[in-house]
């Protein structure tokens, strides 16, 4: 049975759209969040909180489940059995449900445990532990919901129905934004209103996509498989995709886990920063990879060996030309974009230069990131998940390294002698700036996971440039220096942004970023880039 399947710049448009509107509101939130609360302890006693479970629905449900589930759907739907794919959904559903309602119950009867895990720096720090452990009860069954709801929105992405599962997350931020600005005033702990916020969140979202499963014919009462073959081939697929699909979430862990040793207020600045470098990656990194998985699962089990090539060589193309220049703004305007977002209410201009320190160091690795995205597709469309699994766990251990190395070496040269003398701990505690370490190795572990890729997928002969490629990668760096060039005269031109009122940023960062993307636009047009490159072969 032959599937026809839209276009890829289509499905990514589509994808994108949706994606952006969710990134924004994202970014509205965190502007809302940082205005109400600002960045200090409980700020970053809900961020460890909220973490945990986001970390594991990336690990366990968009990470490794969604890339072992949609190669393993596309080939039971072209068997042609309906009711045998309804089937399938069913009890992947029900075994994925039941799995992780285990995982929910250890994670709220155990969040004391949990805590001192992941944040073993705040165990001498009574008042901020007991409300991580408050909050944990309350967080950790997004888990649950969330990933039921990556599944659903597995099988609308294999049926190319990519608006809704994009829309989703839109839920979640309009509920935390609706959470602080009227919630939190009646509480008694207003940080709280902000976990209630995520687990209604949670239930909401999977209700949305109820309706669009069923019109597809796919809505069914969860039911237990383990012993169901396809069932057992994805949890045989998820074991390495585990470590393969998320190394970065294993990373953003170890970040919170130090982090919690440094200054207070460190979670908050990181989580900031991953927020802002979150913008272009999901709306364009994510979605490519989520848009070509599909497409190579197709031609793989096709045997299309030209068409799978040719779809991963038009991702890999869009993909750059895309995060290179996306890297050369947050890089060199992570300072204005900070405080035009952030620097309201509580935020200080403080928090500000700390935010920049590690936005501007964790955009560096924004086009490995992005590159990431559409290469690991290409590894687990084939059902091939020991390569990824060998490059991630490398760029794991590297970047554990680099963190402890780097932590180290700023803090050799920035501590005070007077902190010194009282110790290790309490040095890490009274040391702004430390955190910036934690993007820089995050950054180059990302480069080293994807030059692994690059050389197994050319050493395998699975992929082979097309035609035009050192020309396109050439023009790209050119344009980006342009960019570059044009952003730096912004800056020297309005060197100020933390002593002008919000409208002045905001109509200045609005010309610097309006100007830098015209120059961009304008050198590769010069150089003969066309928009038609952009569509597929």
């Amino acid at each position: 049975m032959q599937v026809k399947s839209p276009s890829l710049l289509r499905g990514l448009a589509t994808f994108s759209s949706m994606t952006f509107l969710s990134r924004l509101l994202g970014l509205l939130r965190e502007v809302v969040i940082a205005s109400v609360f600002g960045a200090n302890a409980m700020t970053d006693a809900f961020w460890v909180a909220f973490r945990i479970p986001n970390l594991l629905r990336r690990l366990f449900a968009e990470g490794a489940f969604s890339l072992a589930f949609i190669p393993v759907f596309t080939e039971v739907r072209r068997r042609g059995d309906e009711a045998a794919l309804r089937q399938f959904v069913a009890r992947s559903a029900g075994t994925l449900g039941g799995i992780l309602m285990v995982v929910t119950a250890l994670g709220i009867w155990f969040a004391p445990g949990v805590a001192h895990l992941v944040a073993p720096g705040v165990a001498d720090d009574p008042l901020r532990f007991k409300l991580i452990t408050q909050l944990l009860p309350i967080t950790f069954p997004f888990l649950l919901f969330v990933s039921l709801t990556a599944l659903a929105s597995g099988v609308l992405n294999a049926y190319h129905r990519f608006a809704l599962p994009a829309f989703v997350p839109v839920i979640l931020n309009l509920c935390m934004i609706a959470a602080a600005l009227w919630l939190s005033p009646h509480l008694q702990i207003p940080i709280q209103s902000l976990a209630w916020a995520i687990l209604l969140a949670g239930i909401l979202q999977l209700l949305l996509l109820l309706p669009a499963l069923r019109g597809l014919h796919m809505l069914s009462w969860p039911r237990w498989g383990w012993q169901h073959p396809d069932v057992r081939k994805i949890m045989h697929l998820m074991l390495p995709t585990l470590f393969g699909s998320s190394v970065a979430q294993i990373n953003l862990l170890l970040d919170v886990v130090i982090a919690s040793f440094l200054v207070a207020g460190s979670q908050t600045w990181l989580a900031q920063s991953d927020r802002l470098m979150e913008f272009p990656l999901g709306v364009f990194g994510v979605a490519l990879g989520t848009v070509i998985l599909p497409r190579l699962a197709r031609h793989h089990v096709e045997t299309d060996s030209v068409g799978f090539q040719q779809a991963l060589d038009w991702g890999l193309r869009t993909a750059l030309i895309i995060a290179m220049p996306a890297m050369v703004f947050l890089v060199l305007l992570a300072g204005p974009m900070v405080a035009t977002l952030f620097q309201h209410g509580r935020y200080t201009p403080f928090d500000t230069e700390m935010a920049t320190l590690s936005l501007t160091t964790l955009s560096f690795g924004l086009p490995a990131f992005a590159l990431i995205k559409v290469l690991a597709p290409a590894f687990y469309s084939r059902q091939d998940t020991r390569t990824p699994v060998r490059a991630a766990v490398l760029a794991m251990v590297v970047n554990m390294l680099l963190s402890v190395l780097f932590v180290g070496g700023l803090l050799w040269f920035w501590a005070d002698t007077e902190w010194q003398r009282q110790g290790l701990l309490y040095t890490l505690a009274h040391t702004p700036g430390l955190h910036m370490a934690l993007g820089m190795a995050s950054a180059l572990a990302g480069y080293l996971n994807l030059s692994q890729l690059w050389l197994a997928l050319r050493r395998d002969g699975v992929y082979t440039a097309q035609s035009g490629w050192r020309w396109n990668l050439l023009r790209t760096l050119i344009a980006s220096a342009v960019l570059a060039g044009v952003l730096l005269l912004g800056r020297w031109v309005w060197p100020d942004w933390s002593d002008v009122d919000t409208l002045t940023r905001l109509w200045h960062l609005l010309i610097l970023l309006l100007a830098g993307g015209l120059a961009y636009l304008a050198s590769l047009l010069s150089m003969g880039f066309r928009w038609r490159e952009l569509r597929e072969a």
